[in-house]
């Protein structure tokens, strides 16, 4: 005889409920207990998120806390640069330019013009020589602005200036203040050593498509003499569809097509460097039939080598022109 089970099913777990009538709840005792069925579960897992969410805020707080404060321990020990937004960077590199122009080329056969042209950029009451004893020349151009270091007071600042004088390269540095729109020398400026010029790599020199480079070199004669001269329609015989490229406008005419440069590779497109001399005009009156050429160089048409960068694409038969540019390196 099989015993009976003594374990009490729940309604409320197992079962179907459909099995298992409701009791009225108007008419049952009440009675006073805590719920221990499934009803109850889905606070448990309520009160479950919730736990795990305040222990990930806890962790995160905790790690993220420390990090702060170190990178703004970081932050605090840069060192920060002045404000310089306010400072008018340009008009200052021009006004430090224009008195580099005046200060650096003086004459003694003509000392007070030099005095007079400074007195634009002197306060009144400084002595006009500004330092020069009146003796000697000196010559100075190529005068470029190089730098500007600006004081914490956003009013005055130190402007650095390159120049040419005879075969050196040099710095020169000019203290300013600014009041507005106004500036003034504030004392008196200082030579510097320019840097030397940077140490050229050498490079490999390509392998060359010789026999292109002959086969080119008649059509690239053509083309940089219809360079030359701008001619619209004798530059479109030599340029690609679409490709659009203005010449010298007459300026100057090709003397020579010294070397033509074509690496090895590539069968439809090629990147070609052509090194040209110019012919330019001197602009001085010709020389009398009677004098020798050789007796007025200045007379003769200049010749200045120049280096270009050419893409040609191949057409048919024909290699036609691209794109032309500067060469980047020097070729010779």
């Amino acid at each position: 005889m099989a015993r009976r089970s003594t374990v009490q099913q729940d309604p409320r777990i197992a079962g179907d409920p459909e099995s298992y009538p409701l009791p009225d709840l108007d008419s049952a005792p009440v009675r006073r207990r805590g719920w221990s069925g499934g009803g109850g579960r889905w606070l448990v897992w309520v009160g479950r998120a919730i736990l795990w969410a305040l222990i990930v805020v806890i962790v995160v707080n905790g790690v993220r806390a420390p990090f702060e404060r170190f990178t703004q321990g970081e932050n605090a020990a840069a060192p920060v640069a002045p404000e310089n937004s306010g400072f008018p960077v340009q008009q200052a590199a021009g006004f430090a330019n224009q008195f580099a122009a005046v200060y650096l080329n003086f004459d003694a056969t003509n000392p007070e013009q030099r005095d007079e042209r400074l007195t634009a950029f002197l306060a009144p009451g400084v002595e006009r020589r500004f330092g020069w004893n009146g003796y000697g020349r000196m010559s100075a151009g190529a005068i470029q602005f190089q730098s500007i270091d600006v004081a914490a007071d956003n009013e005055n600042a130190t402007v650095v200036v390159s120049f040419q004088s005879g075969s050196k390269r040099w710095l020169l540095s000019v203290p300013v203040y600014h009041s507005g729109d106004r500036f003034v020398v504030t004392g008196r400026p200082a030579l510097l050593p320019a840097p030397a010029v940077a140490d050229l790599p050498a490079v490999a020199d390509p392998d060359r498509d010789n026999s292109l480079e002959d086969q080119l070199r008649p059509t690239l004669e053509g083309f940089f003499k219809a360079y030359a001269s701008g001619n619209t329609a004798e530059l479109r015989l030599y340029a690609t569809d679409g490709a659009t490229i203005e010449g010298l406008g007459g300026s100057f005419t090709l003397a020579q097509l010294t070397d033509v440069i074509v690496p090895v590779g590539g069968e439809s497109s090629r990147t070609v460097t052509a090194v040209v001399v110019w012919a330019v005009p001197s602009g001085a009156a010709a020389a009398l039939p009677s004098t020798d050429p050789a007796a007025d160089p200045a007379a003769q048409p200049a010749g200045l080598e120049q280096a270009y960068q050419l893409t040609l694409e191949r057409q048919g038969e024909k290699w036609l022109v691209g794109r032309i540019q500067g060469a980047g390196r020097s070729v010779g």
